[in-house]
């Protein structure tokens, strides 16, 4: 009897244990609805600005005019599809305005590299107080408009700004520089510029991950005799590869999506054609050229396409890295 005792004493009641894991599911429920009624706002900013205009779409199957509205305009179907590849000055357009678009694209590819640079050397200043100087003034431009940028880049570039005073004061050139109003090397001001923008803040992502980074790595380098331009190269470069990876990918499968303020500052009758990009040329067609449907039909193809290229980069990111970007 007194072994039956001590066994029973020490077996557990399983029937308490169980009651209690059940009594448990009630409150887990409650904070799991708490959570979810935390991100409800979210969700309802998500859907109402980012699915709800997909409603939008329907004007690519009407000639729509504003004056009549939707019930109004007459219904085409698919007649801004078919004119897209149709017409020869519609493909003319669509191409050029394709090569501007993919070429600023890999400009900012190939310029993804710059941000990782220099928040490397950054990370190897000494000085605190100049570091977050340095660091201050790059972060800046990035909350610029790109208008108060181009009130910039026109005071000191334009014909009769302080660049081509300058030089004509010292006698290098005896006209002015057309550097804004000319067609010419367009690609690679605007990359410029979108550098200048987004240098200071494009690093702060890797200034995080390099202040992720284990610090007795730095230690065994600094222990086998390392320097530190070898500690840079060997450590917090490959610590860095992953985060970069992840950012080249999201850019590859964005590629169409320039954004249009830019290129709506900058352009002007004489670049007009080289800097339109095609979220420009959409609102061209839209706004200036008063064919909201032929837009919307645009806009609906460059969204399917960056859809198919985010899904593709996506299966890439998994087959190579092992792990999804979404």
């Amino acid at each position: 009897m007194n072994t039956e005792a001590a066994t029973a004493a020490k077996a557990p009641d399983r029937r308490d244990d169980g009651s209690r894991g059940r009594g448990r599911l009630p409150s887990q429920r409650r904070e799991g609805f708490v959570l979810f009624l935390s991100i409800v706002p979210l969700l309802v900013l998500v859907f109402l600005f980012s699915y709800f205009p997909l409603y939008g779409w329907i004007y690519s199957l009407f000639d729509y005019r504003p004056a009549r509205g939707l019930s109004g305009s007459e219904f085409v179907g698919l007649q801004w599809f078919t004119m897209l590849v149709s017409s020869p000055t519609q493909v003319d357009q669509i191409v050029q305005v394709m090569l501007n678009t993919l070429a600023m694209s890999f400009l900012g590819i190939a310029a993804s590299v710059l941000p990782l640079a220099f928040a490397v050397f950054l990370n190897e200043i000494r000085a605190t107080w100049f570091k977050n100087l340095i660091q201050t003034l790059t972060t800046l431009p990035n909350f610029i408009s790109w208008v108060l940028v181009y009130m910039i880049a026109f005071s000191m570039f334009s014909t009769t700004g302080m660049v081509n005073g300058l030089l004509e004061s010292i006698g290098l050139i005896s006209e002015p520089l057309k550097f804004l109003d000319s067609d010419e090397h367009v690609w690679l001001k605007m990359a410029l510029w979108g550098v200048w923008k987004t240098l200071g803040w494009g690093a702060i992502l890797y200034l995080a991950a390099i202040a992720g980074i284990d610090q007795s790595l730095y230690e065994s380098a600094k222990v086998d005799g390392a320097g530190r331009f070898s500690t840079m190269w060997h450590i917090t470069v490959p610590q860095l590869m992953p985060t970069y990876f992840v950012l080249l990918m999201l850019a590859i499968a964005n590629i169409l999506n320039n954004g249009m303020e830019q290129y709506y500052v900058f352009q002007n009758a004489f670049n007009k054609d080289t800097i339109q990009v095609l979220d420009l040329y959409v609102y061209n067609i839209g706004m200036t050229g008063n064919n909201l449907s032929l837009a919307t039909a645009i806009s609906m193809l460059k969204s399917v396409i960056s859809v198919v290229l985010l899904l593709s980069v996506n299966a890439l990111s998994k087959r190579v890295r092992g792990t999804s970007l979404i």
